[in-house]
């Protein structure tokens, strides 16, 4: 499982002119599932992401976490992530999990991310999906779960 995370100072998922999802400071992360993908990569991306030291401190160093500030979090639904872009100058689309696993696995995520933090809001999985945010920094990681690693 993989996050591509951006630290922002606000965040907004529209679908059809209508917002679904909109966080003030905080993550936005879009989160692409790869074959493979479990619960345990749920598990082990979400505690990452909310433990992540990505915002500054009093100092101005990158250490502190979501948990830390409380900020918003705002997933986003993005199979794009797990393309295979190794060859030629069009993705493969074989790595990434089929649309009802990859489903059910997001909205796994965003359950668990709902129990364990607020605020969180999300995007909405198979939409044509307009993302604006103003990143703070910039500041953007890669996060991944591999389907090896669980734990």
């Amino acid at each position: 499982m993989i996050g591509l995370l951006q630290r922002v100072t606000e965040a907004r998922v529209t679908v059809a002119g209508e917002a679904v999802g909109a966080i003030g400071p905080g993550l936005v992360v879009l989160v692409g599932v790869e074959r493979g993908d479990g619960e345990a990569q749920v598990e082990r991306l979400l505690e990452r992401l909310l433990g992540y030291r990505v915002f500054p401190d009093e100092e101005g160093r990158m250490n502190r976490s979501l948990r830390d500030t409380g900020g918003g979090l705002l997933l986003v639904p993005q199979f794009t992530l797990a393309a295979d872009t190794q060859k030629g100058t069009r993705p493969s689309f074989g790595t990434a999990a089929p649309p009802e696993e990859g489903e059910r696995l997001f909205g796994h995520l965003l359950e668990r991310a709902r129990e364990a933090h607020d605020p969180v809001a999300a995007g909405r999985f198979g939409a044509d999906m307009e993302v604006s945010l103003t990143n703070d920094g910039p500041v953007t990681f890669w996060l991944q779960a591999p389907p090896d690693q669980g734990k």
